[in-house]
């Protein structure tokens, strides 16, 4: 992927930046490590106290590793989404991926009472709720991919989706109203969203489907650019319509459904992260706004879980919350800077 010589060094920053950022979050945290002891349990050297080596080796560092992920893969599906709609609102979970995720976990959690307490025990663990909500994403990109192969019309397929978040939010809604308080806490503890929960095994697969997702993106790099001159435009000039439409679905689909499998619903990211990279790099063109928008999703991300976890604090506080509360001012002030949206 050729980036223009104008904006190297945009990017050289953003790579320094991201090392930055990336170095200061596996620094901070309830334990104070000092910066060399870092370094040193990085590269598998000898730490100063070896429950040190083990607190970066096994939890910060897959920590930090997961945000990257999970900023960089929500950016780049808010990106797919705005381009493939021209719609300046729409994000990773327009078409009801997080909300398809939301059910298969509030019938594993909520509805454990109604399957009795055999399916609670098999079902209520860690990997039963990763699994159940991939399988309650899938199921709506499912439903969505054959909206998609019979409707023509692009805006009816946002609707739809916008209809199965409705549908899927009813009946979670109906699940809480008979759900216990113990399993109505679970449940919302799952939607504040957590980096901090994945083992090496479990960011394996997870980085194995986030790489598919981002292949598939990157194949849609063409088709992106061709969008954005209108459907009619992009047809005449030989574009298939309905294959790259299904591709980039199956992008978003890949990448927003298994981070809000493995990491819970993270709001804001996907929607403001790819107008920031707008208003920086001031182009349409996702031959840039691709790996700029990884960049800068992994940087944005890594900041915010930096301020959830409190450094040298017991307490850390919902990355939900923090995202949006950090985010949204900046994309405002961006926006009322700018005055008008690169699009």
């Amino acid at each position: 992927m050729s980036v223009s010589k104008t904006y190297k060094v945009p990017f050289i920053t953003l790579i320094i930046v991201l090392w930055v950022c990336f170095i200061t979050n596996i620094s901070l945290g309830s334990v104070y490590i000092p910066l060399k002891d870092v370094f040193n349990g990085l590269i598998g050297n000898t730490t100063a106290q070896e429950a040190w080596q083990h607190i970066i080796q096994n939890y910060r560092l897959p920590k930090a590793i997961t945000a990257i992920l999970v900023g960089s893969g929500l950016g780049i599906s808010g990106l797919l989404m705005q381009t493939l709609f021209r719609n300046p609102l729409a994000g990773p979970f327009v078409l009801g991926i997080s909300s398809g995720a939301s059910l298969g976990v509030a019938l594993i959690i909520l509805g454990s009472g109604l399957f009795g307490g055999l399916f609670a025990s098999l079902f209520i663990s860690k990997w039963g709720i990763v699994i159940a909500a991939s399988l309650g994403s899938f199921l709506v990109l499912l439903a969505v991919l054959m909206v998609s192969i019979k409707v023509r019309d692009t805006m009816a397929i946002l609707i739809i989706g916008l209809m199965f978040a409705s549908i899927t939010a009813a009946i979670v809604s109906v699940l809480s109203y008979f759900g216990s308080a113990e399993q109505l806490q679970q449940y919302i503890f799952w939607g504040f969203g957590s980096l901090g929960n994945l083992s090496w095994h479990e960011l394996f697969i997870f980085s194995i489907i986030f790489s598919l997702g981002i292949l598939l993106s990157i194949i849609s790099i063409k088709s992106l650019n061709t969008l954005l001159l209108g459907e009619n435009y992009a047809t005449s000039l030989g574009l298939n319509i309905k294959r790259s439409r299904l591709i980039i679905i199956a992008a978003t689909s890949l990448l927003a459904g298994t981070i809000t499998a493995f990491a819970g619903p993270i709001a804001f990211i996907g929607l403001a992260i790819p107008h920031i990279t707008r208003q920086i790099f001031n182009t349409s063109n996702h031959k840039i706004l691709l790996p700029a928008v990884f960049l800068l999703g992994a940087i944005v991300m890594l900041i915010c879980d930096s301020i959830a976890q409190l450094p040298h604090s017991d307490y850390t506080l919902p990355i939900n919350a923090i995202t949006s509360l950090i985010g949204a001012p900046v994309v405002i002030w961006l926006l009322v800077r700018k005055r008008k949206m690169v699009f």
